[in-house]
């Protein structure tokens, strides 16, 4: 088991990998004590009979750079290989903006190809490769040198496996036509704003029920000041306070430090110094907010009137169309986009690109009264009306 340990082999394998059509990445990273992931990891591998096909990248090696993996990944004649890609993506364009060009990832083509609705990666070695996995190494601390054979032998099976699960899937989404299903789906990981975080836009993860502009003005700034603060100190958000102090703040809007001494839910490291003076001057902001500038909850859905008898219609002809095309019911339609169409909204994600021809038109017609659905022996069939 090779591991590169400098610039210059990193350098030459990449040289090496860009004379083939695909290359297998996976990484390996720590995230619980930081707000940006730590990467510990980087695993590589090409189709080759070569031992050194595949191989470890250290990327904690002082003096290691990790700029020509990024210029491979700037390659578009070499398409890069993920297994659910988010995280890795992520890492990667925090670091140095960069995203792989082309991309495939295995878990979107498996959902594609019938593998169910989130496949994971053990799944598709057993039924594709027909191959057990080890999984103890798993959960170890990918940020201890030296690292175990075991770690070691973990590591590269997620990209040696990748490659015949790639080759496999690739030649079935060829045959199907679905290949252009799989590109729609992966607009999202390829998008810069999937990776960017505003702390202004921050307020909108939390949870809450009550949507009075002062109210969502003061939980705006505090969510606004916690991402921030996260951020600029790489620690995770809710280790500056978490999400119910949030709101209690919001709900007591304490003025000095000792309002925030008397909060049930903020974190005793909380009540004081910085973090403590970002607070109330947060909460001061946020009550001075004008009315017209206050944040506003879209309320648009709420006053929809839903057709519980059509929503359970569609999702009968969801899992009828599921069977049909073999994909994962949650890849075509979320039951919030069964809802809406029952409620008569259309510019929902169900009905477009490839999920109007697998899904849509039908829903329409059935929306619509054009078509019926009826049993035939342990199938459902769609009957024009």
């Amino acid at each position: 088991m090779k591991t590169i340990t400098t610039t210059e082999e990193l350098a030459s394998y990449c040289a090496m990998a860009a004379k083939h059509d695909y290359v297998t990445v996976d990484t390996e990273f720590l995230r619980e004590r930081t707000y940006y992931s730590k990467l510990c990891l980087v695993q590589l591998a090409v189709q080759s009979d070569d031992p050194d096909s595949a191989v470890l990248v250290d990327p904690l090696v002082e003096g290691m750079s990790l700029e020509p993996l990024y210029d491979l990944f700037r390659d578009t004649s070499v398409v890069k290989v993920f297994h659910a890609a988010r995280q890795d993506l992520e890492i990667f364009y925090v670091d140095a903006g960069v995203i792989p060009d082309p991309l495939f990832d295995s878990q979107v083509a498996a959902m594609v190809c019938g593998f169910g609705e989130q496949a994971g990666y053990e799944t598709l070695v057993r039924k594709i490769c027909k191959l057990p996995v080890d999984k103890t190494s798993r959960f170890t601390d990918w940020s201890r040198r030296p690292l175990s054979d075991a770690q070691k032998t973990y590591a590269l099976a997620d990209v040696t496996h990748l490659r015949d699960i790639y080759e496999y899937l690739a030649k079935k989404l060829q045959t199907t036509g679905r290949d252009k299903w799989v590109a729609e789906e992966l607009r999202v990981l390829t998008n810069p704003g999937t990776y960017r975080v505003d702390p202004e836009e921050a307020w909108k993860r939390i949870k809450t029920r009550n949507s009075s502009g002062k109210f969502l003005a003061v939980v705006r700034e505090l969510a606004r000041f916690r991402e921030e603060f996260a951020q600029s100190r790489d620690v995770p958000r809710s280790r500056v306070y978490k999400d119910d102090a949030l709101v209690e703040l919001a709900s007591t809007k304490p003025a000095t430090h000792q309002d925030l001494g008397r909060s049930r839910l903020l974190m005793r490291e909380a009540r004081k110094g910085e973090i403590a003076d970002g607070i109330l001057a947060a909460v001061k902001a946020g009550l001075a907010c004008p009315p017209e500038k206050a944040p506003k909850v879209d309320s648009s859905t709420d006053k929809l009137q839903v057709n519980p008898a059509l929503a359970d219609l569609l999702r009968v002809l969801l899992k009828a169309k599921t069977e049909d095309y073999g994909v994962a019911s949650k890849l075509i339609a979320s039951a919030a986009d069964l809802d809406l169409m029952a409620a008569g909204k259309r510019d929902v994600a169900a009905l477009q690109g490839w999920r109007l021809d697998v899904f849509g038109r039908d829903a329409l017609r059935l929306c619509d009264g054009e078509i019926a659905l009826a049993v035939k022996g342990q199938a459902i069939a769609v009957v024009d009306l």
